[in-house]
């Protein structure tokens, strides 16, 4: 008899696991079953709405993300193209987090597209302040590899400045202000003059500058507001979203020596 009871204690507990097994699996079935439809059920990201993320408000830069003195904006979304134009050495991917922390030095780092333009930053583009002519000769010569480049620079602690666009090969507006004017060339655009600043010809820029002056003066309002222009032409470095930054990767390397 005591075996008997045992016998049907034995089939009772296996039955009570298997049915709390199946009721287990079925369970997570369901649960996964739903998250499903409420993951379909959300709209796929457009390319529309990557944009939007790419591009943010101005003045909610991450602290950690300094702006860049000296960079391109390039009309293109071929990331190899323009680092096949800049011919570097050593590339290798890089997430723009760390691309423009500004801790690269000599490296020049590529962005991914952003709404239609590519950004090249790193201290090993050319300064007009010390060879006007070699960024002159860089900047034609590489619009004629990808086309629309603009080229973008701000000292703040000296004020020099400078901005440009070039297609194909042909300069459409180039200002560069290095304590006088060193590059003054084709009509200031609207964004230009709405931004009131201020373009000496050649023959009106102070030899040496000249402190508490308007001069001085001048060439620092101008510095200010360099990446607004950029904004207004192009994109500004600062208005990229940090959800955009966190999740791209871009390429850094080596400058090939035509830099």
């Amino acid at each position: 008899m005591g075996a008997k009871v045992h016998e049907i204690m034995a089939t009772l507990l296996v039955s009570v696991f298997w049915f709390v097994l199946i009721m287990g699996v079925f369970l997570a079935f369901l649960v996964i079953n739903w998250r499903g439809r409420r993951t379909s059920a959300r709209p796929a990201p457009t390319e529309g709405d990557k944009e939007s993320v790419a591009i943010r408000p101005p003045n909610l830069r991450s602290t950690s993300l300094k702006r860049p003195t000296c960079w391109l904006a390039i009309k293109n979304k071929n990331l190899l193209a323009v680092q096949y134009a800049l011919s570097l050495h050593n590339p290798k991917p890089c997430s723009w987090a760390e691309g423009l922390s500004g801790n690269g030095e000599q490296k020049v780092f590529i962005s991914p597209p952003v709404s239609g333009w590519i950004l090249v930053v790193g201290s090993a583009l050319p300064d007009p302040g010390d060879d006007v002519d070699a960024c002159f000769r860089f900047l034609v010569d590489l619009s004629r590899k990808l086309g629309h480049v603009q080229f973008f620079n701000a000292n703040s602690m000296l004020n020099y400045h400078a901005w440009a666009q070039v297609e194909g090969g042909r300069v459409l507006r180039a200002y560069a202000w290095a304590g006088k004017t060193l590059w003054n060339q084709g009509k200031p655009t609207q964004p230009e003059t709405d931004l009131g600043l201020k373009c000496y010809a050649y023959t009106e820029a102070p030899e040496t500058p000249v402190f508490n002056s308007s001069q001085s003066e001048t060439g620092t309002n101008n510095a200010d507001k360099v990446h607004f222009l950029a904004a207004r032409w192009s994109i500004d470095p600062e208005d990229i979203d940090e959800r955009f930054i966190e999740q791209e990767w871009g390429i850094v390397g080596e400058p090939s020596r035509h830099f």
